[in-house]
């Protein structure tokens, strides 16, 4: 499967600190420490309906990652998937009487589209599950044949499933207690109370083919994989048995990134599967959480479509801090709209103030577990000055339009 386009990244005078992140499993705000390849997998979409801000939230965050990380010298290889095939996308086909294999390619394009349109850097590897269904079934082998997994008895359906025992390290990314755990299953397309598994939590790896659904052939049997294994073989496959960030929404703490470190280590050894387990904050609109179940969504497609520039949305989402909780309203749009114009404004005149102490704030403040809001204000700061002709620097709105854009994604 194709990424998107990238745009060109400048280069930026000076030095970067080391990025500090937030870490799920220990709680704790950690310097990451890559080597000269930093190894980055962020879960991505299943793509039955189009990219929502919550969506773009997210991925804008750990494009910030990717973009520090290359400022302090090292090679990001990025790998991100495509859940092309599970039940709420074969449930969203049903629904609208479509294709589910021409519904996902459609809202893959749109996604696509839609993050070209925000400069996300694209990933190194993009990969779908379909076409990565003979890996998923290598590792499923694997795990069977170290005693990780196990084929339930049932002779209609002969699910294979992972035992969550098989890693004595099982819970340590989320930190839930078991009964979290089981609610929190039966809320992210778990199936905790089917009968003939050894433990309600265990998880699918391999769902026999079942009437009316689509399967593939394979050493299994007729089937199709479970979700979380298939992140586990794409990331094992591109990115080594260690990576050094494990990103997604925090909707992914568990189940999906538990068990998907727990398929990894099963077979590896290697523990922690990530240095990092990072997880972006949800966006709400009317108190809720923006979520296609709830349908109270704010697409980015919409806003583009309504003549929005997609650099008024990206500023609107790094007002907020990547890993908060926190509401979309009308008001952020018209701040960011508002801050856009200020920006451009004062880089397009001839001089402006000593352009070094921003930059060097705005990469404090990116390295400081991507304070994306202080980083702004630096800004802000500068361009404010700029537009009272407090400085007479020629160089500096050529310097803050570059770190602007290297650093924050965004084109002035």
């Amino acid at each position: 499967m194709l990424p998107w386009s990238s745009v060109p990244v400048p280069s930026v005078a000076g030095s970067a600190p080391p990025l500090r992140l937030f870490d799920t499993s220990s709680g704790e705000l950690r310097p990451t420490a890559p080597g000269p390849i930093a190894r980055m997998y962020v879960c991505g979409i299943t793509p039955y309906d189009a990219t929502h801000l919550g969506h773009a939230a997210t991925y804008l965050a750990f494009d910030l990652v990717s973009r520090v990380w290359r400022d302090a010298g090292h090679d990001v290889h990025y790998v991100q998937n495509v859940t092309d095939i599970d039940d709420p996308l074969l449930e969203r086909a049903i629904r609208d009487q479509d294709d589910w294999v021409v519904l996902g390619m459609r809202e893959t394009a749109l996604f696509r589209e839609d993050m070209e349109a925000l400069r996300v850097l694209a990933p190194k590897h993009y990969i779908g599950a379909v076409e990565s269904i003979p890996e998923i079934n290598e590792l499923v082998i694997k795990l069977l044949a170290v005693g990780a997994a196990y084929r339930i008895d049932d002779q209609r359906y002969p699910d294979i499933y992972f035992d969550c025992t098989a890693t004595p390290e099982f819970g340590y990314e989320s930190g839930y207690d078991e009964a979290t755990m089981l609610r929190l299953s039966a809320r992210r397309g778990g199936d905790p109370e089917r009968p003939g598994k050894r433990h309600p939590l265990d998880a699918l790896l391999w769902r026999a083919a079942r009437p009316n659904e689509p399967y593939w052939e394979s050493d299994l049997g007729r089937g199709r994989p479970g979700w979380h294994v298939e992140c586990a073989a794409i990331a094992l496959n591109r990115l080594g048995t260690q990576i050094d960030v494990q990103g997604g929404g925090s909707d992914l703490i568990f189940p999906h990134h538990e068990f998907g470190a727990a398929h990894a280590e099963a077979i590896t050894g290697v523990h922690p599967f990530a240095r990092h387990y990072c997880h972006a904050g949800m966006i709400a609109l009317d108190g809720e959480k923006m979520s296609k179940s709830r349908g109270n969504l704010v697409f980015v497609s919409r806003l583009r479509a309504d003549g929005v520039d997609a650099m008024a949305i990206r500023l609107a989402l790094l007002s907020g801090h990547w890993r908060t909780d926190r509401a979309w309203e009308p008001a952020l749009l018209h701040q960011a709209q508002a801050r856009l114009a200020l920006w451009r404004e004062a880089v397009s005149l001839r001089t402006g103030p000593d352009a070094t102490d921003t930059v060097s704030r705005v990469r404090v403040h990116l390295a400081d577990d991507l304070n994306t809001p202080r980083a702004l204000a630096a800004v802000d700061a500068w361009a404010a000055g700029a537009r009272q002709r407090r400085g007479r620097d020629p160089d500096a709105p050529v310097s803050i339009r570059a770190a602007v854009d290297a650093l924050l994604g965004v084109a002035l």
